[in-house]
């Protein structure tokens, strides 16, 4: 038996009024995912337990039959595994995005997306005027970045707030507070300074983009802790692809194998075929393939009705389509995101989303549409989320 895991980041929602009351995967033109919907297991999950942050690195565990309330590791620490940051005792580390902020109003979280090499550019001229021997910026993917703090744990303590949970809001409000906060506020400050004139920025100004106006730091943590391999947890070896580091960093966590597949991005230019077809060729070596993709949480984050719905549909003909036409037949599938990306918060919600159990051994338990409504008319709800990989390769819970 083989088994293939579609993660689809972000892709749940909440009904939208302006659209008939539907959410975006109730909005989206999906035959493949109604075929699996129809003819398999559909319900709903609670990937997030109770109390933790919604956020991918606590959903993706979930998804991957990790419970996240075991395992409490900040996203910091496992971006950083992804880059090979060596993370030593006494050592801290913070999530860095390249922020807009435009009116004292935070604009874009992402600095328009900025690409790789203007971001590179970037955290190394900060790391040439801000770093020392305690303070190391580490460029990742796009507008995220790793900042390490040497001997500084007070800092932890500090209360920091995702810049995507903060659209449009003024960001003097939502600065790190309480112990600890000083030195993080000082840092974004002083970086403020450094961006205002850089030559980046110049030039995409003088393109028309969004400017990267400040460093927003956030997801505090330290080393990671050791996490049994999905091996070890699941007797099965295991591979994944994905675009951004905290799903690498997870998957390298667990010992789970990354596919260096080209033309993987966390947007709408990701190559869906390639990404769908190396995961399903690298069936012939692994018993197990995860495919992470972050598009439709991007652009819930950006508040893109029409492109959230463009994500999920083109993951529907490129990724399902493949899957449902696999040459083999004794192949398992789950499909479900790590959690909600409402289009009205721009941010990610604890909400229960759908999932969908396909293939051999599954059979129809009413569904006809992979959606949020028609998931919870099934009256099937899974809590907590990570026993869901068990029913996947057929375990007893």
């Amino acid at each position: 038996m083989k088994y293939c895991v579609i993660i689809m980041d972000g892709a749940a929602g909440l009904p939208l009024p302006e659209h008939g009351g539907r959410t975006c995967l109730e909005l989206a033109d999906t035959p493949n995912l109604d075929i699996l919907a129809s003819t398999g297991i559909l319900g709903m999950a609670q990937t997030i337990p109770a109390g933790m942050e919604p956020s991918s690195s606590n959903g993706c565990m979930s998804v991957l039959g990790y419970n996240p309330a075991d395992y409490p590791v900040g996203r910091a620490a496992i971006e950083a595994t992804s880059l090979g940051i060596p993370v030593d005792e006494g050592e801290v580390l913070f999530r860095c995005n390249l922020v807009s902020v435009k009116d004292g109003k935070m604009h874009d979280y992402s600095a328009g997306h900025i690409g790789n090499e203007e971001a590179q550019r970037i955290i190394d001229d900060l790391n040439n005027q801000l770093g020392s021997d305690t303070i190391t910026f580490f460029p990742g993917l796009n507008y995220r970045h790793i900042l390490k703090i040497k001997g500084s744990g007070e800092i932890l303590k500090a209360v920091c707030t995702p810049p995507h949970d903060i659209p449009g809001k003024l960001v003097d409000g939502y600065r790190p507070k309480g112990r600890g906060s000083d030195f993080l506020d000082n840092l974004m400050k002083q970086s403020e300074d450094i961006l205002r004139n850089h030559p980046v920025n110049v030039e995409r100004k003088a393109r028309g983009v969004s400017t990267a106006d400040t460093i927003w730091l956030f997801w505090g943590g330290d080393k990671a802790p050791k996490i049994p391999s999905f091996r070890e947890s699941y007797g099965l070896g295991a591979c994944v692809t994905s675009a951004v580091d905290v799903i690498r960093g997870l998957a390298m966590m667990l010992d789970i194998d990354i596919l260096e597949l080209p033309g993987i991005t966390d947007g709408l230019d990701n190559d869906f075929a390639g990404q769908i077809d190396g995961a399903l060729e690298s069936l012939e070596k692994y018993d197990l393939a995860a495919v992470h993709i972050e598009a439709p949480d991007e652009e819930g984050h950006h508040g893109s009705v029409d492109n959230k719905v463009e994500a999920i549909q083109r993951i529907d003909t490129e990724v399902i389509s493949r899957l449902i036409s696999w040459k083999y037949n004794d192949l398992r599938v789950l499909v479900m995101p790590d959690h909600p990306t409402p289009i009205e918060i721009r941010t990610h919600s604890s909400d229960p989303v759908p999932f969908l159990l396909w293939g051999e051994g599954f059979s129809s338990n009413g569904g006809f549409r992979f959606t949020e409504t028609e998931a919870i008319k099934t009256d099937l709800s899974i809590d907590p989320a990570y026993t869901i990989m068990k029913r996947l390769i057929g375990e007893r819970i």
